[in-house]
């Protein structure tokens, strides 16, 4: 029977089976970055935002979450502008926050 909608496969984590070692990684080399507070001043001014979904914001969240496809694809997208380093309220360099973890998944590649 079609009720007109459907269920979307669940989003829950396993908070004991995450892999946090990139965000880590990223955390030693760039400690502001643990200090990102979401608050999505990056993504408003972002360019590619609006076109890809691109959001540093989203890029934490995810790599924290241990989502390392999604940061993956997300990366592609930034055009290292650094407008949303300007506006953090937080004073990240957000655009030497992405170059880092890109250099991080380089040395994941080229590891395996």
């Amino acid at each position: 029977m079609d009720f007109g909608f459907g269920l979307n496969p669940s989003s829950a984590i396993e908070l004991d089976k995450l892999d946090q070692s990139l965000y880590a990684k990223l955390c030693r080399i760039e400690p502001t970055a643990s200090t990102c507070m979401a608050c999505g001043s990056c993504s408003a001014t972002c360019t590619a935002s609006g076109y890809s979904g691109m959001s540093v914001r989203k890029l934490l969240l995810d790599l924290q979450r241990g989502r390392n496809r999604e940061v993956e694809q997300m990366l592609s997208h930034c055009m290292l502008c650094g407008k949303c380093t300007m506006v953090c309220p937080r004073g990240i360099n957000t655009r030497r926050v992405i170059l880092t973890v890109s250099r991080l998944y380089e040395n994941v590649e080229g590891s395996l």
